[in-house]
């Protein structure tokens, strides 16, 4: 036991994991060299007890180790246990842990009649979700009409593990739009738009989660 206490001290206090990690560093550190500080400790132990001088038969030792080493096991399990449950529960839930964050590329149909922005600049987009918000980036370039329509086009990061997303559409002279995001979790890429989806005053939304490297 105190092997595998001071190897899991000297891990944390040197710091050894990797900081973009922790949950993963916290498992090597319970799995595998904490372990093996309890397999040294309990290699010495039975050293110590076996000496010459000693009265405890090489058996006894052996036996002894063996339910020192079962014992160890089962604390290793229970305290990974225990510290998955806390890191899952506390780790922030990174989208894309280490790298780019993936991106909601959207269209949003205006209703029929309604006219064309005239500036960029009048246009406020913003993704909302149970953790954050994001500020959207229009494409101007992308801004078109579909038949009576007005299409204005944009992306924002996606830069959490969430299924609660929303996306706050602002137009000058405009009431606010909310659309709801329907992305599971883990946002999946998707090379292709979805369907539209209507709100009630006539809009229309569609989208795609656009993972880096990926088009």
């Amino acid at each position: 036991m105190a092997g595998y206490v001071a190897i899991f001290l000297l891990f944390s206090l040197l710091d050894l994991g990797n900081r973009a990690d922790p949950i993963t560093s916290g498992l090597l550190a319970l799995f595998v060299y904490s372990p093996i500080g309890a397999i040294g400790g309990a290699v010495l132990a039975s050293w110590l007890v076996s000496r010459p001088g000693k009265s405890a038969s090489n058996g006894g030792v052996a036996r002894n180790s063996l339910k020192s080493l079962g014992v160890v096991a089962l604390l290793c399990v229970a305290a990974a246990g225990t510290y998955l449950v806390y890191a899952y529960a506390t780790a922030t839930p990174w989208l894309n842990p280490n790298a780019a964050n993936p991106l909601l590329v959207f269209e949003v149909r205006l209703p029929p009649g309604i006219a064309a922005p005239t500036s960029p600049q009048t246009i406020a987009i913003e993704l909302q979700t149970d953790i954050n918000t994001m500020p959207a980036e229009l494409a101007p370039a992308g801004f078109r009409r579909d038949g009576e329509q007005a299409v204005i086009t944009g992306e924002v990061e996606l830069a959490f593990r969430t299924s609660h997303r929303q996306l706050a559409v602002n137009i000058e002279g405009q009431p606010s739009r909310i659309y709801p995001i329907g992305l599971s979790a883990r946002a999946p890429h998707t090379p292709e738009f979805g369907t539209w989806r209507r709100l009630s005053d006539g809009s229309e939304i569609r989208y795609r989660a656009k993972w880096p490297g990926k088009s």
